[in-house]
């Protein structure tokens, strides 16, 4: 995964070299233009970030602050390897954040409602920006489809009532989302240019069993790549295409304006929010109430004969508020289990900070005790994702 993102990271930075220079600035320039300027029309914005908390913190800075209903601003952005679920999702039963953990991959949750998404370098992200009563999904997708059959009739690509691009009818390379507040709105999409098809099925598989909860589920689809059927399809083509085309349809210049986020002098306070969105309440604690009810099949070096434990916990904003633990006494005794019940109740639904809590019950005890309250801890951390 790591050959292809480099591979993919100096591809898309040539192509930007390669754009005339006149048609990028400096970030100071750019951050003028959005706060001062009053004419009418587009703006192209492209973040020099590939922190996906620092690009999510930009959309929320620019809905904030930005006069939209003065102009519509197209913001065009890339990650490093991440998993974006939506505002009302559940990560433990959307991902397996046991491989993520392992992989380095990282986890946010956006603002905006939908499904869960793979970003990576050689996904390119787009995030529309209007007034609430200029919000238009389907003018915004418009954009993109314009773009590509522009580029490439042959891609047959097409937009949804569901607002999703299907290439051939078949294929999906653009899913969206969006968020509307009291005056303003953005509308995002990701558009897949050459992501890494082998790191995003694995990642989006849940390990997590017996979990049930009214989160919206993702609904999953056929995806491909637009180099998968136009390998000569190239960076600077595809990101030249979407401003011209975004120009055409909303007005105003086609020029590129980079912005970095993690300026704070030119984007007072979004490192303030950046640092929320990367924080365990955030991304963990908005979580919807959901239960875990499953059966342990526990076995011992001591006995042949497993052992079948049932587990039911409720979680609420991510803390467990109540345990039932149905554990055989002769395999552990029943004041045993009671302590490991206590030690749940009111913790984390998080591997890190139950495996603490665990080792302090695991050093009181020895030998098979020991070796069978350390097997069942083990299956317990592995339903809330622990590597």
């Amino acid at each position: 995964m790591l050959s292809h993102i480099r591979e993919t990271t100096y591809l898309f930075r040539d192509s930007l070299r390669m754009r005339s220079c006149k048609t990028l600035t400096q970030v100071n320039r750019a951050c003028s233009t959005l706060l001062t300027d009053s004419s009418k029309g587009g703006l192209v914005l492209y973040s020099q970030s590939t922190d996906i908390y620092e690009n999510l913190s930009l959309e929320d800075w620019i809905e904030a602050n930005v006069d939209l209903y003065q102009r519509n601003v197209l913001l065009l952005w890339r990650n490093t390897p991440a998993v974006v679920i939506g505002r009302h999702q559940n990560p433990w039963k959307e991902c397996n954040l046991s491989l993520m953990r392992r992989s380095g991959i990282c986890l946010a949750r956006r603002q905006s409602g939908g499904g869960t998404v793979f970003h990576d370098l050689g996904n390119l992200n787009l995030t529309f920006f209007a007034s609430k009563k200029a919000y238009d999904r389907q003018r915004n997708l418009k954009v993109i489809t314009g773009a590509l059959n522009c580029l490439r009739p042959g891609l047959e690509v097409e937009a949804t009532k569901r607002f999703d691009i299907f290439l051939k009818g078949h294929y999906k390379i653009t899913g969206s989302a969006s968020r509307i507040s009291r005056k303003s709105s953005y509308h995002h999409c990701t558009l897949l240019h050459s992501s890494d098809h082998s790191a995003l099925s694995p990642v989006l598989h849940s390990t997590c069993q017996g979990l049930h909860s009214n989160a919206t589920p993702s609904v999953p689809s056929p995806v491909t790549n637009l180099v998968d059927h136009e390998p000569t399809l190239t960076w600077k083509e595809l990101l030249d295409a979407l401003a011209d085309q975004h120009s055409a349809e909303f007005g105003g210049s086609a020029a590129m304006n980079l912005v970095n986020p993690a300026d704070d002098a030119a984007f007072p306070g979004l490192g303030t929010k950046s640092a929320e969105l990367r924080a365990w309440d955030w991304i963990f604690g908005k979580t919807p109430k959901f239960s875990v009810k499953t059966r342990l099949q526990m076995t011992d070096d001591i006995s042949s004969a497993g052992r079948s434990i049932e587990l039911c916990l409720e979680v609420k904003s991510g803390v467990i508020e109540s345990c039932r633990l149905d554990v055989p006494t002769d395999w552990l005794p029943h004041s045993l289990t009671s302590e490991l019940r206590g030690v749940l109740e009111g913790e984390r639904f998080c591997p890190q900070r139950t495996a603490a809590a665990f080792s302090m019950l695991l050093r009181c005890e020895s030998g098979e005790k020991q070796d069978r309250l350390r097997r069942l801890c083990d299956a317990i951390l592995a339903i809330m994702g622990a590597p």
